[in-house]
C-alpha cells in the first residue's frame, strides 16, 4: 500500500505532496486528525533502522521537554511518537516496500525518482 503521513497544517508537507504530483493510488493520513496507530508505526519501523530516524527532534515538544538532555531508548521515541503527533518527522512516504523520512532535499528527490522514475 502506498500511503503518506503528513501535516495538512503544514505548509512543507502541502508543498512537497504538490511537488510530488502523487496517484489516486496513494492513502493520504493527516496525522493530527487521524493519529498513528501502534501497527502502522510498527510497520514504519519495519522499513527503517530505527524508531529514532521517525522521531523529529524539531518538534516544539522535544524543547519544551528538555528531551535533548535525556538518554532516550527505542522505546522511548516509540512511545512519543505514539503520544503526539509532532514528534513524527514528516512527512513520512511509504511507497511499495520502500520508506521515506522526513522533509530534506534529498529524500524527497528520492521519493520522487521512486515513485515516478
Amino acid at each position: 500500500m502506498n500511503k503518506i503521513y503528513y501535516l495538512s497544517s503544514c505548509s512543507t508537507c502541502s508543498r512537497i505532496l504538490k511537488e510530488l504530483d502523487i496517484s489516486d493510488d496513494f492513502q493520504l493520513q493527516d496525522i493530527k486528525k487521524d493519529p498513528i496507530t501502534k501497527e502502522q508505526i510498527e510497520q514504519m519501523r519495519a522499513l527503517t533502522d530505527s524508531y529514532e530516524s521517525l522521531f523529529s527532534k524539531r518538534a516544539m515538544l522535544y524543547k519544551e521537554l528538555d528531551l535533548k538532555n535525556k538518554s532516550l531508548t527505542e522505546g522511548d521515541y516509540k512511545s512519543y511518537i505514539l503520544e503526539h503527533y509532532t514528534f513524527l518527522k514528516r512527512p513520512v512516504i511509504l511507497f511499495k516496500d520502500s520508506i521515506f523520512i522526513g522533509n530534506s532535499k534529498k529524500t524527497v528527490e528520492a521519493a520522487k525518482v521512486a515513485i515516478h522514475g
